[in-house]
């Protein structure tokens, strides 16, 4: 069995957790747990309310140039004048926030 590891660890905040694919989940002293699959789908749709956080930054297709980038795009609009929504900044940031929407 495949467990969702992410999601079972945020149901079950502050027990310590080994989650033994094919074999079970059990506390720190080897005790097996019983899962409740409605916390875990709960605590799924949590997780994935902020996924597109990490899509933005890291694991998306499209994501956020460096910080060091960003600010070179800002002073190149301060230059050109272009500090509204036709600078090359503005325009970045809405081209990963476009392909990265939050839920």
């Amino acid at each position: 069995m495949k467990y969702d590891i992410d999601a079972i660890f945020k149901a079950y905040p502050g027990i310590d957790i080994c989650i033994e694919d094919g074999v079970g989940v059990f506390d720190k002293d080897h005790n097996p747990i019983t899962l409740d699959q409605a916390k875990i789908d709960a605590a799924r749709v949590e997780l994935d309310k902020l996924k597109y956080q990490t899509d933005r930054t890291t694991d998306g297709e499209v994501i956020y140039d460096s910080w060091r980038s960003q600010l070179a795009m800002l002073y190149d609009d301060m230059i050109a004048g272009k500090l509204d929504t036709t600078g090359t900044w503005a325009t970045h940031i809405k081209a990963v926030k476009d392909a990265n929407p939050k839920p």
